[in-house]
């Protein structure tokens, strides 16, 4: 009897955590990136029965009392919610966020990020971003369009902090590239394509091509005429000759036309070879072009992509990346420390955290993300009730046990001897 004390009491011990374990899971069904927690009992003291044989398969053993032997996070993937917001970054398998907050770092799945008034990324409380910021960034002004950034070793993670005005300086057209049909049947032919100064302004680079007449057989010859003029016309900077010669299929086989000044700036005309680029037969006008080179643009905003990278957007049409989120990784996530419902701490049991990295070794994320999706709870509600209405009876069993104790050990002692 006094056996059946002790194993009562022991689970009602085991009992009463397993259902605190179970109401803080269900009290977190609703918050952002909330791991869930399941528990693992073991028996306190096994006491070993008589058998006839020594050799039976049977456990010949009884439990005497249980515990907790461990709380173990649920690391399920959580239900997938829309936002509103390309900030909000949701992580598709294993890995961390990194948030800094009293220069304690953090480690969460909860996406729910933001930009706020002084440009950092930050946390719905406030906590910072790590990261790996760009190095195209210095005193305002983006000294380099890039579209990836590697990340830096782990222990080099820092806030992500963006200015508020960022200047995309203008960069010069160098090349105009030409392609597309002459008609035959066309005497005169013309193509425009926008061009860039080194100040950033927008001029026009023109061609005019005039069929030669006569023309010289097998093939057919074009004169072209190069200006470079402002946007109305109003002022031209340049103006180049040349003559372009096809063979008797249409494809270009010679042209002495090459460059031309754009105020100040030189422009490389290229106008392909053989049918790779301009050429002539009989069929309909089809001249394009493109060039290279763009103006100047200042900040619209920030916006981060599934990749985690941070991108800022121009006025100018242009996009470049400043900065890359980092996922982080650890040996053994069930060490982590929990600090709050999605929050955890790097702990001796966790291991230090870490990244993965490719065959070239370079750091990597290793884990697809999506933009615009927040994880929820991975905890299911109508399975939390269910194992609570299961601990529930469990416990109001276990009382029953040490209440008929109660009453053997009370009518033993009122036997007469």
């Amino acid at each position: 009897m006094t056996q059946a004390f002790y194993t009562g009491l022991s689970g009602l011990k085991a009992s009463s955590e397993a259902i605190n374990v179970i109401t803080d899971n269900l009290a977190n069904t609703s918050t952002v990136g909330f791991r869930g927690y399941n528990t693992e009992f073991s028996n306190m003291f096994e006491t070993a029965l008589n058998t006839t044989s020594g050799g039976s398969p049977v456990n010949s053993s009884i439990g005497v009392g249980t515990d907790i032997r461990a709380i173990v996070m649920d690391q399920s993937q959580g239900v997938l919610q829309n936002s509103e917001k390309s900030t909000d970054l949701a992580i598709l398998g294993d890995g961390w966020f990194g948030v800094q907050s009293r220069e304690q770092n953090y480690y969460t799945r909860n996406g729910n990020f933001t930009f706020d008034a002084n440009r950092d990324l930050v946390a719905e409380d406030g906590a910072f971003v790590l990261g790996t910021m760009g190095t195209n960034i210095a005193n305002g002004v983006l000294t380099n369009q890039l579209f990836e950034i590697p990340l830096t070793d782990v222990k080099a993670q820092e806030k992500l902090s963006f200015p508020k005005e960022l200047y995309f300086p203008p960069t010069a057209t160098d090349e105009a590239i030409f392609s597309g049909n002459l008609n035959l049947t066309n005497d005169v032919t013309a193509v425009s394509a926008p061009v860039i100064t080194a100040d950033g302004t927008l001029n026009s680079l023109r061609l005019e091509f005039t069929k030669v007449d006569p023309v010289v057989p097998p093939g057919v010859q074009w004169n072209v005429v190069a200006t470079t003029q402002n946007r109305d016309g109003s002022v031209i900077y340049d103006t180049q000759n040349g003559v372009v010669s096809f063979s008797e299929n249409g494809a270009l086989i010679s042209n002495t036309l090459t460059s031309i000044n754009n105020d100040g700036s030189s422009i490389s005309i290229n106008l392909g070879t053989g049918f790779d680029g301009v050429i002539s037969i009989d069929a309909q006008d089809s001249l394009v072009s493109s060039t290279n080179g763009f103006e100047e643009g200042d900040l619209l905003g920030y916006d981060i992509n599934k990749n985690g990278e941070v991108i800022a957007t121009f006025t100018n049409g242009r996009q470049s990346d400043v900065g890359k989120i980092a996922l982080f990784h650890f040996q053994n996530d069930q060490g982590l420390e929990r600090v709050n419902g999605s929050r955890f701490l790097a702990s001796k049991n966790s291991g230090d955290p870490i990244f993965f990295k490719d065959a070239n070794g370079n750091n990597i994320n290793a884990t697809d993300l999506i933009n615009g999706q927040l994880e929820g709870s991975n905890v299911r509600l109508e399975v939390g009730l269910t194992v609570l209405i299961i601990k529930q009876r469990a416990y109001d069993s276990i009382s029953k046990l040490i209440t008929t104790a109660d009453q053997m050990l009370q009518k033993a002692l009122s036997m007469d001897a």
